[in-house]
């Protein structure tokens, strides 16, 4: 019974934190009128801030410290905590940019692509292996981009630079492996000196949106993205401790449909015929991938295949 109910928490845990992910552009486009550098800073000094916070009321301030010393003294750990904090960063400023500029669409498209960058890295860097079915999930989603590349006009670089920047992140912290807690508060402080430095350029120049009188609610909010970003964060490291790699994977498309969703409906971006049968190839090579685990596809692929297919 106990293992029934952990599940149930860790579905809870992990769908809220897909589902805060996913209505994020409603956070960030209250900051529009920011440019998305200064919020950028903000979101990792203030992301920082909340976790030595929770690292107190936690107690947990002398493992972080425990766990720091001991990357001193492992140089290839530590520079590969220094690449995912900067791959992270990255990610996090093209969204917000993203966003702000009116590409809420690509920024979701990017999302879904994300799951089956991971694979492709997986195969090239650490030699994996795909079955049948995930061959054809990568495929499929592949002729989706590419679709899109010819018939939209442009490049869709904010799709595939969001998705190579957490597949790269992922990859990252694969050679890394720290508590939630720990891991997240690390990766903020890596960055925190550079946020610190822009913020002191801006202020001194006088472009700073920060600390004014007349943009207090502003001033809040960038604050308040701190928190917005370490809350999501450890919901789902805390819920997918608790359910299977196969339920995070269909749970993990909540996040980009909603953020699709929201830029049709709420925010009314143009969504053509175009990004319909890309989205529509994403989806479905999305959703082969997904299965490509169960029992049935694995027993259902052809038998030249059985061996599973190296790309």
């Amino acid at each position: 019974m106990k293992k029934g109910s952990d599940q149930s928490a860790g579905v809870i845990y992990t769908a809220i934190a897909y589902l805060l992910w996913g209505i994020f552009p409603l956070y960030w486009k209250l900051l529009s009128g920011v440019p998305s550098g200064e919020i950028l800073a903000h979101r990792v000094i203030w992301s920082f801030v909340f976790m030595i916070v929770l690292l107190l009321v936690n107690r947990k301030v002398r493992a972080f410290f425990t766990t720091f010393k001991q990357l001193l003294h492992k140089p290839k750990q530590f520079v590969m905590l220094v690449v995912a904090s900067l791959l992270i960063s990255a990610n996090w400023g093209i969204y917000i940019w993203a966003v702000n500029q009116n590409h809420i669409i690509e920024a979701s498209l990017g999302y879904y692509i994300n799951p089956l960058i991971s694979i492709l890295l997986g195969i090239i860097v650490l030699k994996e292996k795909l079955n049948f079915w995930q061959g054809a999930a990568v495929l499929v989603a592949a002729a989706g981009v590419v679709f899109l590349t010819f018939n939209y006009g442009h490049f869709p670089w904010v799709s595939l630079a969001l998705a190579f920047s957490f597949g790269l992140y992922g990859l990252a912290k694969k050679m890394i492996s720290f508590e939630a807690e720990i891991g997240l508060t690390l990766e903020t402080m890596m960055v925190t000196p550079l946020a610190l430095v822009y913020i002191v350029v801006l202020s001194v120049q006088g472009h700073s949106s920060f600390g004014t009188t007349d943009s207090i609610v502003t001033s809040l909010l960038m604050v308040g993205g701190g928190v917005a970003t370490a809350i999501p964060l450890l919901y789902f490291a805390k819920g997918a401790k608790l359910i299977p790699l196969s339920m995070i994977g269909f749970l993990q498309y909540i996040a980009p449909t909603l953020s699709l969703l929201l830029g049709v409906f709420v925010y009314h971006e143009h969504f053509t015929y175009v990004h319909m049968i890309a989205f529509s190839c994403i989806w479905i090579g999305s959703v082969i991938f997904s299965l490509s685990h169960t029992k049935f596809m694995v027993n259902h692929q052809p038998k030249w295949s059985k061996r599973s297919v190296g790309m």
